[in-house]
């Protein structure tokens, strides 16, 4: 090959490489314009708001460029940083030496540091624990600030700080917390007229797919945005410990510290309060999940007025039915819960529901299961008229209850006063096998028995066949749940155990 054909083939090798790197760069370009969030390099971000719009799939537009930094700028000032100091106790290892190898404390005036009790029992050490969440400041009264958070992030705190999006940092004060919501709120006060509050949206008005922010402190990393969407709405039953709240699955990036945070539409407006992630590694895997702020308005005020959530209590004990009781009692593929036991002499009693009967709408909203049910009658109010559309026995029924107040002793109520204490099962297949019974055994066979209630104290054990109540025979959970709410208070319960069969009296 000559040198001059040599330098052209150079030649022709360079300007393909370089036109190649020229379309490959306006590819990145292109690429790199249509998925930021962000300003353009080089421009300059005021403080006052730019002319906005918003882009068919909802985003807002700025400047002709898709972004959510008008929403951010709305709601970062509201979402606070909540440092917590909690006192624990953790027991001192024993070195099983004594003085005066626990020194440096003798033991002159009584035990020290390291060393035994009296009664030669492990010691405890105090000592203080941090904790960080997110918060959103919610509602002002004169110059107090209320602060939305988890219950979880406050705890049994001894000190509780919040800091703001401009740095200044202030001792709170807990105002009333609640494990079954997992809210808590705090307060701090200031003369400062102009620290904003955030905007509470409308949960029910998300729907799936919409875009949402996730704005909190991740890991202490203060006033962290993220974007996702709106995963899924209404998740009931999944939270930990959580079973009366509807949270709001979203993808946006959500980590340890986010906790308390806001979760805010389009409009700027908090749709949720960002609680817990499912994370198998510990970091975010895009699936992380929000109390809908409609399930947290009422107890802002419930919190302020009272000091904890005021529940309603209906005094029944419920759960989805299982295929086979459903199936005797005409429930096949209907909605609602089931009522296994009813607490004499509580509102449902005195309202007229029944053990057996099958819960379908409450003031005319229709109830899903049991998960919803639970927390609807907790969201109704105290001392006040509810409608109960219910099934019972095949024929639909209504009756009107006056809502009673949870206490705590309501929600452990002693289960004496709880009826009938067993939940009973037809006997198909499985059960007569799993029993060893005889194929001429007929009946309900007992698959619960509640401690301490009438039936319990009476003698009913799990596994037991219940042939008659009454002396009349039961042949199917229809009559079971007849004989029963018979209005009379003592009942003679026919039962075969093991071979034997007998009879056993229960007081109601």
């Amino acid at each position: 090959m000559s040198e001059h054909t040599l330098f052209h083939s150079r030649k022709f090798f360079v300007f393909n490489l370089v036109l190649v790197g020229i379309v490959a760069g306006f590819v990145l370009a292109l690429f790199a314009f249509s998925c930021s969030t962000r300003l353009p390099a080089g421009d300059t971000a005021h403080a006052q708001e730019t002319p906005s719009s918003s882009s068919s799939s909802g985003v807002p537009v700025v400047n002709g460029v898709p972004s959510f930094h008008n929403v951010a700028a709305k709601v970062l000032p509201t979402v606070v940083e909540i440092t917590v100091v909690d006192v624990v106790k953790q027991p001192v290892p024993d070195s099983g030496q004594g003085f005066p190898f626990n020194f440096p404390f003798p033991p002159f005036g009584g035990p020290g540091q390291g060393q035994q009790n009296q009664n030669n029992g492990p010691q405890s050490k105090e000592f203080k624990q941090e904790g960080l969440g997110s918060g959103v400041m919610v509602q002002r009264s004169g110059d107090t600030i209320y602060v939305l958070t988890n219950n979880h992030v406050v705890g049994s705190a001894t000190e509780i700080k919040v800091k703001l999006y401009d740095g200044r940092e202030f001792t709170a004060k807990l105002v009333g917390k609640d494990a079954r919501k997992d809210l808590a709120l705090v307060s701090f006060t200031t003369k400062d007229k102009n620290i904003p509050v955030a905007t509470l949206g409308n949960s029910d008005s998300a729907q799936v797919g919409d875009w949402v922010l996730a704005i909190g402190n991740p890991f202490g990393f203060q006033s962290t945005v993220t974007a996702g969407i709106v995963s899924a709405k209404g998740r009931q039953g999944v939270g930990p410990g959580n079973t009366i709240d509807q949270f709001i699955q979203t993808d946006a990036a959500i980590n340890r510290g986010n906790s308390g945070g806001a979760l805010v539409n389009m409009e700027g407006q908090v749709i949720g309060i960002n609680d817990w992630i499912v994370a198998p590694s510990g970091g975010s895997v895009g699936l992380g999940f929000a109390i809908a702020i409609n399930d947290a308005k009422r107890a802002i005020g419930d919190f302020i007025n009272h000091g904890s959530v005021q529940y309603g209590w209906l005094g029944v004990s419920v759960q989805d039915p299982y295929p086979s009781l459903a199936k005797e009692m005409q429930l096949e593929n209907k909605e609602g819960s089931f009522v296994y036991h009813v607490f004499q002499s509580s509102p449902a009693e005195k309202g007229g529901i029944l053990p057996g009967d099958f819960i379908t709408s409450i003031n005319g909203t229709h109830v899903k299961n049991t998960d919803e049910l639970i927390r609807m009658v907790g969201d109704l109010p105290a001392g006040k008229d509810a409608t109960f559309d219910l099934i019972r026995y095949g024929t639909p029924k209504t009756v009107t209850v006056r809502i009673g107040l949870r206490k705590d002793q309501a929600a452990i109520e002693k289960n004496r006063n709880l009826w009938p204490g067993i939940s009973v099962l037809p006997i198909d297949s499985q059960i007569r096998q799993q029993l060893k019974l005889a194929d001429n055994v007929q009946g309900l066979v007992v698959v619960n028995v509640i401690d301490k209630t009438p039936a319990a104290v009476a003698g009913l054990q799990q596994g037991d066949v219940i042939k008659k109540i009454n002396n009349q025979p039961i042949s199917n959970a229809m009559d079971f749940y007849q004989d029963i709410n018979e209005k009379r208070s003592h009942f003679n319960f026919d039962v075969e155990r093991q071979g034997s069969t007998f009879s056993i009296g229960i007081n109601k």
